[in-house]
């Protein structure tokens, strides 16, 4: 099966270096217009760089089409000034991948409130901002593929990184809300946790790890996800040609009767409210209340 990308024009966010880069450049190749948005040179998200227009040069070079867009993701006037650039160049936006970010790692102890502050507002709203700025395009023309950008430290935690996590896990709810909403418009919305040699990892990684996970093994994971066959939903841990995928879950849980709702017979019941037996994937918000609904329901009877 060929993926291809003719007419489709997508956006992808953060794309003058790394892994934005190489979302791009893959992009063009199977004939995607692109546009190639970036602020910063340095991954605290300081400085301005040419490195959109060098992979505009790269693309042109290569036969394809894109036009460079320096707007800042965490401006929401900013978002919605290049999608009106890119719906007056070329009438559609069908892709969007949200991935811009900077880094500034701290101990929560010794993090300064403002770089809190900041990484949320790139990372979250950043991605808030970018998908607002092309949703209504994409309902209108009833087609949109929309690619989150979450992290295993959103998943899962990572000592000094209380700014980033927090981001990344709030990307990953916003995703699982918008593919609900996008659901009856055809606009699919998943979910991606790179794991890459970029400039945000580039001393974080022993040199030797730097070169394993080179960005374009990232690459066929974020392409599927954003074709017309993607999924919508998923959420895809890619890195070193390693590829996972990643659920929420929910156990079945029990139900106290009214004489042991105490933080006492919580304690007790304890090691049973933690069983993972009857782990499901946890679809929406509201299946929580439900389930609680059907266990007092089938008490009754």
């Amino acid at each position: 099966m060929s993926i291809s990308l003719d007419g489709q024009v997508a956006i992808v966010t953060g794309a003058g270096n790394g892994l934005g880069r190489a979302y791009a450049l893959e992009l063009a190749r199977r004939g995607a217009r692109v546009v190639v948005n970036d602020l910063g040179s340095a991954r605290d998200g300081t400085g301005h760089s040419d490195a959109a227009l060098a992979v505009i040069e790269e693309i042109h070079a290569a036969g394809g089409e894109a036009m460079a867009d320096g707007g800042d993701v965490s401006d929401f006037a900013q978002m919605e000034a290049m999608a009106a650039r890119a719906m007056e160049k070329w009438g559609g936006i069908h892709i969007l991948i949200n991935n811009a970010g900077i880094l500034r790692d701290r101990t929560f102890a010794k993090m300064d409130p403002a770089d809190f502050d900041l990484v949320l507002r790139v990372h979250l709203l950043g991605s808030a901002y970018a998908t607002k700025a092309v949703w209504n395009i994409m309902r209108d023309q009833t087609y949109g593929r929309v690619l989150m950008t979450t992290s295993s430290t959103g998943l899962g935690g990572n000592f000094g990184q209380a700014n980033y996590g927090a981001a990344k896990a709030g990307v990953l709810g916003l995703a699982r809300t918008l593919r609900l909403e996008g659901a009856k418009y055809n606009v699919r919305v998943n979910c991606i946790a790179p794991t890459a040699g970029t400039r945000m990892t580039a001393d974080i990684f022993p040199e030797e790890a730097y070169k394993a996970f080179e960005p374009e093994n990232v690459v066929p994971a974020a392409i599927f996800l954003v074709s017309e066959d993607a999924p919508t939903d998923a959420i895809v841990a890619a890195g070193g040609g390693v590829f996972q995928s990643a659920f929420i879950t929910m156990n079945e849980g029990i139900l106290l009767p009214e004489n042991e709702r105490t933080a006492e017979g919580f304690a007790k019941a304890w090691p049973r409210i933690r069983e993972r037996t009857g782990d499901h994937v946890f679809e929406n918000g509201m299946e929580q209340s439900h389930h609680a609904l059907r266990m007092l329901m089938k008490s009754q009877h």
